[in-house]
């Protein structure tokens, strides 16, 4: 079981967006992922849940969590999104970096374009590393 790390400052985001998109379209017995903050919000920004809410996800109840070396220490990927050297150093954990913009605090229509500029890279980074779910 792969376990993918998407990781941004504030956890309230971005990589709760990914972690959404990557938990619906990867098959659950190969691979699932998590979303983890630097700096952890108390709660996900409300235009990202009601942009992820139009694309037919409830991230109502998601909580941000800290991103600690723990918890990336069983993980086969992080993608970080912002958190970039507060990001901790995992010896062997393979890191990719996706430059996004932060919806916090965004207008409607430009939280929709960083969330299916999200979709977008989690597909392609799904059918890469050969985990997405049989038949698709």
């Amino acid at each position: 079981m792969k376990k993918v790390i998407f990781a941004c400052t504030h956890s309230a985001g971005r990589s709760q967006m990914a972690a959404a998109f990557f938990n619906a379209q990867a098959d659950s017995r190969e691979a699932r992922a998590v979303a983890a903050g630097t700096e952890p919000a108390q709660r996900l920004h409300p235009e990202v849940v009601a942009a992820m809410g139009e694309a037919g996800f409830d991230l109502s109840g998601a909580r941000p969590q800290k991103l600690t070396a723990e918890l990336a220490a069983d993980a086969s990927l992080m993608v970080t999104m912002g958190c970039g050297e507060n990001c901790p150093y995992v010896p062997g954990l393979r890191v990719e970096d996706w430059a996004l913009d932060d919806p916090k605090g965004k207008p409607a229509e430009e939280v929709r374009r960083i969330r299916d500029d999200i979709r977008s890279r989690v597909k392609e980074l799904v059918e890469r590393e050969g985990l997405g779910l049989p038949g698709s």
